[in-house]
């Protein structure tokens, strides 16, 4: 590209098609980040966004080439932003450059003036020594001398002309307002994490070539989005253990993903058992991260994919706990939890002494220290860990993992939960990661329900529907989940995402929980009763978005 560092970044095809094209600049990346292996790529800044990646060679495109035929394209409103952020770059740009030549032409005039006066002066001084009695021969050899030394003079840098050698490394800095670029992180991480780990600067030179380094840092790459319009988010791998004042404990991210294979998959055998939404996707990364994967379903059917890419078949839930090391499930409610492990050929019937289990199914904790309570008294190990999530996220090894019980199981798990998400969170003994989820899921199911109102409350006023969703959009409530939720109901598409009746079953768990502890939660006890009116409509098997039916009907 040479000189050329704008760029559009074309990725690789996904499960939901072609990535969108999005603008960017071609930076070095930080000095603590290692390229990846494999074929030669740039790693690339993305305007409008905080993102940044290692992009190969044939996915990038000069951007003033394809501006046009790109914009055309793309009509959505964070992309338009994207490329106002870099035509301002380029008015930035352009403004330093006349500053520059006006000064250097200055100085050119000024360096010009001096060697004439210099030329006049040796001149002079030449004539002169040539001219004297008795002394031709000497004044020859002096005048030799100095012509000599007055040459040597002008080769030679003075300390401006080095300065001005060195100029356009200073020139080629980002500008202010992009030099100091740091990875997002959250408060706990920021607090916790020192060193390169807890941030990072520019380095100022963005006109060298990339180099190798520290393979212990963050690799950034795009993930899939179903709209252009949305953000690129960071997909974060490698986890590292940090520790909190109040004992708990988060695995951050800090490597790459399965698209150049960084992560290096545990030898122990993994099973996994249920193949909904949430753990097809999980099961999809453990196998392309190179994990050894024993599935069962309910629902056989289900298993066949998995076979296809590579899983072995459990035939019952106890044969793949006992033939397995770690065994993972991810099932709808408590009965189905305690079903799995307590029925006719369950979890309970495999387990023996150091066989591990870790349950992500999203439950009350009552029921899941229940079970960790049967499956210690065998001698196995017990964890839990419940996903914040939805189906694409789980799809893109995007979720945010809550775990307690077993600290030594946790860290055993560190592999498996890099293939599935991007953070995971230690929380201490078992119940706590329990509760925490169902606090997440009651504010997000009670912000869905808002959401739904005010769409519905702005149609009946006679307001665009549309335009609230723009106008909240720029406001500091703009979020993936918000634009995606929004668009569903504008669109009339609630293909499940997250099921509505799940995300009724957490509010009233949360509910549950708080009456447990005297704690008043009348937001999601409202919220609760919108959802119970929309299972009453049959939208327990559409998206959680279909709340919104519950307000038209």
């Amino acid at each position: 590209f040479g000189c050329q560092r704008l760029i559009f970044s074309f990725s690789l095809r996904g499960k939901l098609g072609r990535y969108p094209p999005w603008p960017g600049k071609i930076v070095n990346p930080p000095k603590d980040l290692k390229k990846p292996r494999g074929k030669k790529c740039f790693f690339v800044k993305f305007f409008g966004t905080e993102d940044h990646a290692w992009i190969k060679v044939e996915q990038l495109k000069p951007y003033h080439l394809h501006k046009e035929e790109m914009i055309k394209i793309n009509k959505g409103k964070r992309f338009q932003q994207a490329v106002d952020a870099v035509e301002e770059f380029l008015r930035k740009a352009k403004g330093k450059d006349q500053a520059s030549s006006h000064n250097s032409t200055e100085e050119k005039n000024r360096r010009n003036s001096s060697e004439e006066r210099g030329k006049q002066s040796a001149g002079e001084e030449k004539r002169k020594a040539v001219l004297s009695e008795g002394k031709l021969k000497k004044a020859t050899g002096e005048g030799k001398k100095r012509v000599s030394s007055v040459s040597s003079d002008r080769g030679s840098k003075s300390p401006l002309k080095r300065a001005q050698d060195q100029s356009p490394r200073k020139r080629g800095r980002p500008p202010k307002d992009e030099k100091d670029l740091t990875i997002p992180e959250s408060s706990t991480v920021k607090k916790v994490m020192t060193g390169t780990v807890a941030g990072f600067k520019w380095p100022p030179s963005v006109g060298e070539p990339v180099k190798d380094s520290d393979p212990h840092f963050h690799h950034f790459l795009l993930s899939q989005t179903e709209k252009p319009a949305v953000c690129y988010q960071a997909i974060t791998k490698k986890l590292k253990v940090c520790e909190e004042e109040t004992g708990s404990t988060s695995i951050q991210a800090a490597d790459s993903t399965a698209v150049n294979g960084s992560i290096t998959p545990t030898d122990k055998k993994i099973g996994f058992l249920g193949l909904g939404l949430m753990g097809s996707g999980i099961v999809s990364n453990l196998l392309k991260m190179g994990h050894t994967v024993t599935v069962w379903n309910r629902t056989a059917e289900k298993c066949d994919l998995f076979i296809q890419e590579g899983a072995r078949l459990g035939r019952t839930p106890a044969e793949v706990v006992s033939t397995c090391d770690i065994t993972f499930a991810c099932v709808s409610d408590p009965k189905a939890a305690k079903d799995l492990v307590l029925g006719p050929s369950g979890v309970l019937q495999g387990i023996r002494p150091g066989k591990c289990y870790v349950d992500m199914s999203t439950v009350d904790a009552d029921t899941v220290t229940e079970l960790a309570q049967v499956i210690v008294s065998r001698g196995g190990r017990f964890l839990e860990a419940p996903v914040s999530g939805n189906q694409q996220l789980s799809n893109d090894g995007m979720l945010v993992i809550l775990a307690a019980g077993d600290r030594g199981l946790y860290e055993d798990c560190s592999s498996c939960f890099q293939a599935m998400g991007k953070t995971s969170f230690f929380l201490g003994e078992v119940g706590n990661a329990a509760k925490m989820m169902l606090i997440v899921n009651m504010v997000q199911g009670s912000f869905m329900a808002t959401i739904a109102e005010g769409l519905t409350l702005a149609q009946v006023t006679g307001q665009s529907q549309q335009t609230l969703l723009d106008i909240l959009n720029q406001g500091q409530l703009a979020s993936i989940f918000l634009d995606q939720k929004c668009q569903n109901i504008l669109q009339g598409n609630f293909k499940p995402d997250f099921y509505l009746k799940y995300i009724q079953k957490d509010l009233r768990l949360a509910i549950a929980l708080g009456d447990s502890v005297n704690h008043p939660t009348p937001m999601a006890a409202a919220a609760n009763e919108v959802y119970k009116r929309a299972k009453a409509l049959d939208q327990s098997d559409n998206d959680m978005s279909a709340v919104y039916r519950a307000y038209i009907h």
